[in-house]
């Protein structure tokens, strides 16, 4: 699908050739009194009157020598160090044109210079002017592109994400995946419908009350090298969440178009992954459904076999993720891969013990667990890891099935949910779950309102590290 950019990302990085742009010197709070003392007298009066300190996210325009010329200092947190936002807040309120860094150049900051221009705006009638683009000059070109591929894996996420449900069912996210997949030569097979029913019926059941235009499906992508190590992604596909007959109140329901984020951070993993040509054999699984409410909804207290062969009692239609997902993991694990990363906006409870902006990750080897905290860390992209607590299974416990979808206690939600969703991992790969919320409540720099990639580039560097070519 296209993306919302009015300008391609790729447009917004070029390589510096000595080409006319604006001059932007950083500095930061510690270094602001020593860089005040060398200018002339007419930029410091100028720095003085926009209040300009040094401080991150500040900036401050300078008068040239001739009229029309002028350049621009900005604040950083640490010039010496920059992060993926500290040029965002620039790329956002700066004139169109071209720019470029003194004694400086972005590194890290290209990411956030490109998302910080994203808008999503389809659904405006009247867009006015198209803004003229912020380019950013770099003498790093050899990081132009992977910056570039990484911004369009979040420009991918926010949009998917942003799309509401009426515009973004089973259907179109199917579409989403085929059109990734031909420009990679990659196989898509789908198994939608009543034909689920047999193979996959907590996927079947869950989105068997949709209309026949939303009609349930799993969606699987291969791509990849047979002999080379196999990775499956997995994404929780639920384009809308009703709650199902254990309805969610309308506050809650509000935002569930989003309920598909984590189905949006698989496929952008991996396309990221394809891009990049890593020596996997990719299998990419996203169970696609809309949990609504009909007559043929599924109900509490029903019991579903699963394809594992695990029976399932239902203590809550609400919590359907976890059902969409056991079936993907179970057919994740058939084909014996190495490794397994799923994703899924799977609890309100992770949020509640860590807020919006901390995907929650569980992992089943403590070296994984470990490596995606760190990756988190070093790409401003962080995740937080929470136990799989062996001794809250009980909390899951069933008197008449093997294991329950949905406890009576609201105690540890998320602990208990990514629990449910280890009885459907294979013993030998490692395996990793991130509860996320893929959206963004207030603006930030560089993070726009909205539908956003949160622990994607977490677990992609991870991958990098992990299958990187000698």
């Amino acid at each position: 699908m296209a993306l919302a950019m009015t300008t391609e990302p790729a447009e917004l990085l070029k390589a510096d050739t000595g080409q006319p742009a604006r001059a932007i010197t950083l500095v930061d709070a510690n270094g602001f009194a020593t860089w005040l003392k060398d200018q002339g007298e007419r930029t410091r009066a100028a720095v003085s009157a926009q209040k300009f300190t040094g401080k991150g996210f500040e900036h401050a325009i300078l008068p040239g020598d001739k009229a029309g010329d002028w350049s621009v200092v900005a604040g950083v947190a640490n010039a010496g160090s920059l992060s993926s936002w500290c040029l965002a807040k620039l790329a956002e309120v700066l004139p169109g044109g071209t720019y470029r860094l003194q004694d400086a150049d972005a590194g890290p900051a290209m990411l956030g210079w490109i998302t910080a221009q994203y808008r999503f705006d389809r659904y405006h009638s009247n867009t006015g002017d198209v803004a003229e683009p912020r380019i950013l000059l770099t003498q790093e070109p050899a990081r132009i592109e992977p910056a570039t591929r990484l911004a369009n894996a979040v420009h991918l996420v926010r949009d998917l994400v942003n799309i509401p449900a009426a515009d973004m069912g089973p259907a179109e996210l199917e579409n989403a995946v085929q059109v990734a997949a031909k420009g990679h030569d990659a196989t898509v097979t789908v198994t939608r419908g009543d034909a689920l029913e047999r193979g996959y019926p907590m996927i079947h059941a869950v989105g068997r009350a949709a209309a026949r235009s939303h009609a349930p499906r799993l969606i699987e992508m291969e791509w990849g090298d047979p002999a080379h190590p196999r990775v499956a992604v997995i994404g929780k596909g639920v384009c809308f969440d009703s709650g199902g007959l254990d309805i969610k109140p309308s506050s809650a329901m509000r935002l569930m178009k989003k309920d598909m984020g984590g189905a949006a951070h698989a496929l952008a993993l991996a396309r990221l992954v394809m891009e990049h040509r890593l020596p996997v054999r990719l299998h990419l699984l996203i169970p696609a459904v809309e949990n609504a409410v009909s007559g043929d909804a599924f109900r509490p207290g029903d019991v579903l076999k699963s394809r594992k062969g695990l029976w399932v009692e239902i203590g809550n239609t609400d919590a359907e993720g976890r059902l969409v997902l056991a079936d993907a993991l179970t057919r994740a694990g058939e084909d014996d891969p190495e490794l397994i990363l799923d994703f899924a906006t799977l609890t309100g409870a992770a949020r509640v013990a860590l807020g919006p902006d901390l995907p929650a990750v569980f992992a089943n080897d403590d070296d994984l667990a470990a490596a995606l905290v760190k990756a988190g860390g070093d790409n401003d992209d962080p995740v937080w890891g929470l136990p799989l607590w062996a001794g809250y299974e009980e909390m899951l416990k069933s008197d008449i099935a093997d294991i329950a979808n949905a406890g009576d206690s609201s105690f540890a939600g998320a602990i208990t949910a990514a629990l449910f969703l280890g009885k459907f991992v294979p013993e030998g790969p490692k395996w990793a779950h991130f509860d996320t919320y893929a959206w963004r409540q207030s603006a930030r720099p560089g993070r726009p309102k909205g539908g956003d990639a949160l622990g994607l580039r977490a677990a992609f560097a991870v991958l990098q590290k992990r299958y990187s070519r000698p």
